[in-house]
């Protein structure tokens, strides 16, 4: 069992029978997918799923969870994904796949939001390994680009060998980087009040926990409450 099968069967172990569960997408993500779908089938457990992604519905749909609708549900009990960050105050980066929106509905309704890492994902500071992605509204990307450039960012379109990416949603995003003295909170508010902004890479404050896999064990680090 390798750091990914470890961290995701840590977490599938700690459902409980009756939860709603939402499902993260990227390779982590499926770690815990097929270890719920294995509790399910031994256990015989009575999980809801909901899918960030019609990746991540694929997967659960073929592993044989109960899997409803975003627009069905009006709760969930946990979150479980995984990202491209871990910032030490538990602030994420994600947001290299194209979900984001989806990504984020579901952090912030869940009861809890468990996120898996590995230790190459420990970062210092925020956008440290990667460009934050800033999901904008199509017609609006050369405008947003020229107000975060105003602000001393550098956005790139992102491309595709196919022409400009398009998420989920509709969007198109820009792959910022950010002076490295801004700070996760200022870059978050920032984002959150541009126009055309439909969404960002930044998960401030969300993350109740972080699970991080390293050489066969497993660190469980909670959010301080204050």
């Amino acid at each position: 069992m390798d750091d990914k099968q470890r961290v995701g069967w840590f977490a599938a172990e700690k459902i409980q029978d009756g939860m709603v569960v939402g499902l993260g997408t990227g390779s982590t993500a499926l770690c815990f997918l097929q270890a719920l779908a294995e509790r399910c089938r031994q256990e015989n457990l009575n999980i809801t799923a909901v899918a960030s992604s019609p990746i991540s519905a694929i997967q659960a749909s073929a592993l044989g969870l109960k899997l409803v609708s975003l627009e069905q549900v009006s709760r969930l009990d946990v979150y479980v994904d995984g990202a491209d960050e871990v910032a030490p105050d538990l602030t994420l980066l994600k947001g290299q796949g194209q979900d984001l929106v989806r990504e984020k509905i579901l952090a912030r309704a869940a009861g809890q939001f468990w996120v898996l890492a590995d230790r190459s994902k420990r970062v210092t500071r925020l956008g440290e390994r990667f460009p934050i992605p800033v999901e904008v509204w199509p017609y609006a990307w050369r405008l947003v680009k020229a107000q975060l450039e105003a602000q001393g960012a550098k956005p790139e379109l992102r491309i595709k060998e196919s022409g400009v990416a398009v998420t989920s949603s509709g969007g198109f995003v820009l792959d910022t980087q950010f002076p490295e003295a801004w700070e996760a909170a200022a870059i978050d508010r920032l984002l959150n009040d541009l126009p055309g902004v439909l969404e960002h890479g930044v998960f401030f404050n969300l993350a109740s926990a972080v699970f991080i896999a390293d050489q066969g064990q497993v660190e469980e680090r909670r959010r301080s409450a204050c």
